[in-house]
């Protein structure tokens, strides 16, 4: 399959760490497949993956099993399995400088203060691939940081994540329906972007 976007979910492997906020990223990755009937397999790499399709396009969906902080590496190994430029990558990732349900895609620029993302850039050698960014809220004082993103998210949170994760999922296929560009300002803009009939 011709692979026109390569989507890294961040997060950790294992269960012990599926329900927190760190790993928002790969909840969005497996309502992904799950909507498009895909089960994550086994990569020939530190990943699971799944190919999805939409729109005649092919989207390689992988979840790296290095720990968030060398995703980087499952980045990097992949984009060369598929041969796959830094601009067809988008990570989904946790973004504490949001509050929690905010969902927001723009390419290039820092790394945040998060491992992950830093980790990507280190191994690609470049800021130019897009991020999907998922906000977790900044519910935590000095020094609380890993603590905070390897909790779950709150009870009351929980409508807004899984209303965050839909739109995720949303965001990512909006892409491939309008094209980079206008999926950008559409997704940003926080405008409904498959409204029902």
């Amino acid at each position: 399959m011709n692979i026109d976007w390569l989507i890294v979910c961040l997060g950790n492997p294992g269960s012990k760490y599926a329900d927190t906020r760190h790993n928002i990223g790969f909840m969005v990755g497996e309502k992904l497949c799950a909507a498009h009937n895909v089960v994550p397999v086994a990569g020939k790499g530190d990943w699971y993956q799944a190919a999805v399709k939409i729109r005649g396009k092919g989207l390689l969906v992988i979840f790296p099993t290095t720990y968030m902080n060398n995703s980087g590496e499952a980045a990097i190994k992949a984009m060369r399995q598929y041969d796959v430029q830094p601009n067809q990558v988008m990570i989904v990732v946790d973004e504490f400088n949001f509050p929690c349900g905010k969902v927001h895609l723009k390419l290039g620029g820092s790394d945040g203060g998060h491992n992950g993302t830093s980790s990507v850039i280190q191994e690609l050698k470049t800021e130019n691939f897009w991020r999907l960014r998922c906000g977790i809220s900044k519910n935590f004082g000095m020094g609380q940081l890993v603590d905070y993103v390897l909790r779950p998210f709150n009870p009351d949170e929980i409508e807004l994540r899984d209303a965050m994760i839909t739109r995720g999922v949303e965001a990512i296929e909006y892409v491939v329906h309008a094209g980079i560009a206008r999926a950008t300002a559409a997704i940003n803009s926080g405008k409904e972007l498959f409204p029902k009939k």
